[in-house]
């Protein structure tokens, strides 16, 4: 079998067991996502094979050697791809750092078990308060631009901090297919653009005035932008940590944090591109980044998650409206908010099954998979051709594990769905450990800061009503 059929083959099983088990049930559990745990150690693993021949002259100025030296490459997850505390808390014993971009995802990675150290901050936002705190704990920071740059001078006046300070760059190189996805065009909101009138210089400037400025950052964009396009933007920030070294001596960068992005393969169950065709891109684009002995950080989220995670949802009905079969599930908008609103740019796959977890094999008819929300452009598919869908089927949506069911959107007060992570055993047994339980409905009230309505016994009278 090829890997791909493989990982059909074992996503079936998974389905195949949770059903068994009960974690999916037409009557109490309509709905559950799962994230492998096993493919997403095999997938780190990658990363970290693809990046362990990175080149250079050794440990930097400053930088220290031996045992307790920092790594030459730190990995950060970035949180936002997935911030459940269980996950986190997977990927810091499997050696990664992590990126987050507010208080919240820090909140999560400190409980997640990450050191500060390995900690990265990046928001376009970061409130004074968010910033103190942040270095109080020695986590990193990249500043998003010159305010917030005087933000931290005047409060590493007051606090001196064990925090790794650098600057966001916007290197405007371009964009990529998905326009919301692009982060280095010319009018970016993140970071200082590079190219605009005087901005150069007033970094190098920065780098003057401000001893603990020693890094430098930059993100090109994910979904949707090609890995020429990122490694040439690594390369203008490589370009520019270069020119800060001619300028006041080698060792003035301790290092690069290159960001992530690395697109993922929706259409299919094959893994590419792979880290590893990444690095090559940037040893053709930005040499330096691997001759000068900078220290690197990489903030890799979707791509190391995506094809680790999956949703089923049962068929609650199916009709026709005109000519067009419809299969109304209970996965919709809150769980896949970005293909509902955008299914040009981030369309899924739509796998049908039995309700015992099953392949359905039947003749492809064309159909729309709605979702249960009240509007009519909650559709995880329209007009797909799968094996015509029934009531008490499931569907299944590859490719979820990053952005999808961790992020939930709770239009018309939908719960969330219980998210089980799956690993399978030497004996092939599949235990499925719990990372976060499904929301009861009837108790979302209790957010609001009011009781718990009382549920009425099946069968009693409804109030008005003989």
């Amino acid at each position: 079998m090829t890997a791909v059929t493989l990982a059909a083959a074992r996503r079936e099983r998974i389905l195949q067991e949770a059903v068994r088990q009960g974690l999916l049930d037409p009557e109490q559990s309509l709905l559950a996502a799962f994230v492998d745990l096993d493919g997403v150690a095999a997938t780190v693993g990658a990363l970290h094979e693809a990046f362990a021949g990175l080149g250079g002259d050794g440990p930097r100025h400053g930088a220290g050697s031996g045992p307790s030296a920092p790594p030459r490459v730190l990995h950060a997850f970035a949180a936002k791809a997935n911030c459940l505390v269980p996950v986190l808390r997977e990927l810091a014993g499997l050696g990664m750092g992590c990126e987050v971009a507010s208080a919240g995802e820090l909140a999560r990675a400190l409980a997640a078990g990450f050191p500060a150290e390995r900690i990265v901050f990046d928001a376009p936002a970061k409130t004074r308060a968010e910033l103190e705190r942040a270095l109080a704990l020695g986590v990193a920071v990249n500043a998003d631009g010159f305010q917030e740059l005087e933000r931290i001078a005047d409060i590493l006046a007051r606090r001196p901090s064990a925090s790794r300070i650098g600057v966001r760059l916007n290197c405007q190189i371009g964009g990529g297919r998905i326009a919301a996805m692009s982060t280095a065009t010319s009018t970016s909101k993140f970071g200082v653009p590079l190219t605009d009138p005087g901005n150069r210089e007033r970094l190098i400037r920065a780098f003057a005035e401000h001893p603990w400025l020693t890094w430098v950052h930059t993100h090109t964009g994910s979904q949707g932008c090609p890995l020429d396009l990122m490694a040439r933007g690594v390369a203008r920030a490589v370009e520019f940590a270069d020119e800060v070294e001619a300028a006041f001596g080698p060792g003035r960068v301790e290092g690069v944090d290159i960001g992530g992005g690395l697109p993922v393969n929706f259409a299919d169950d094959e893994v590419t591109p792979g880290f590893a065709t990444y690095v090559e891109q940037l040893r053709a684009h930005a040499p330096n980044l691997f001759r000068r002995g900078y220290r690197v950080v990489t903030e890799f989220g979707r791509s190391l998650l995506a094809k680790n995670g999956f949703l089923a949802a049962y068929v609650e009905y199916t009709k026709t409206a005109g000519g067009r079969p419809i299969a109304v599930t209970h996965a919709g908008v809150q769980v896949a908010a970005r293909t509902v609103f955008g299914p040009d740019a981030w369309p899924l796959r739509i796998e049908a099954h039995d309700g015992y977890g099953t392949v359905r094999r039947g003749r492809p008819v064309r159909q729309d998979v709605a979702g249960p929300a009240c509007f009519a452009g909650d559709l995880l598919a329209r007009d797909r051709a799968l094996p015509l869908l029934h009531p008490g089927d499931l569907v299944v949506v590859p490719d979820t594990g990053a952005y999808y069911f961790s992020t939930p959107f709770h239009y018309n007060s939908l719960p969330e769905p219980a998210v089980h992570g799956v690993r399978v055993r030497a004996d092939g047994g599949i235990e499925f450990p719990l990372i976060r339980p499904a929301q009861d409905p009837w108790g979302l009230s209790a957010r609001d800061g009011v009781g718990v309505p009382p549920r009425e016994p099946a069968g009693a009278p409804v109030p008005g009503v003989r």
